[in-house]
């Protein structure tokens, strides 16, 4: 079977996750420097030729009144990119609060965020990623 990547968009850099080849479980994987389109692009195509991706999620951060921010709209963008260059599947996925989530269950496991935002975002990545497994029809 084939696995799922996902990936947190920010503005500075991008948090991405990974399934098990089930599709059951979600980790952090790494976090990418968001630098430009073309070197994400590049970077995300090298991750899904070495884990055999058959298909992307991508959080989609709505506010928690289910609207659409500034944020919102960069997202949608480089999704549209992602499924114009991409052969595979690009879906977006409810990722509201993942960050706060991953910054609480961080620091419950003892490790610091202050200094380590990646931990952080690739976190966030793994628990949208999660939920996506738990329940695809969302």
């Amino acid at each position: 079977m084939k696995r799922i990547l996902a990936l947190d968009y920010g503005d500075k850099k991008i948090g991405v996750a990974i399934s098990d080849p089930m599709q059951i479980i979600a980790k952090p994987l790494l976090v990418i420097n968001n630098l430009n389109y073309k070197n994400n692009l590049n970077e995300i195509e090298k991750l899904i030729l070495e884990n055999d991706i058959e298909k992307i999620v991508v959080g989609l951060p709505l506010t928690l009144k289910n609207t659409e921010s500034i944020q919102t709209e960069k997202v949608i963008t480089f999704i549209n990119q992602l499924k114009s260059d991409l052969s595979l599947s690009v879906i977006a996925y409810d990722e509201r609060l993942t960050s706060q989530i991953a910054k609480q269950s961080l620091i419950k496991q003892g490790i610091k965020t202050g200094h380590n935002k990646k931990e952080i975002d690739k976190t966030a990545a793994a628990i949208f990623l999660q939920n996506y497994l738990d329940d695809p029809t969302e």
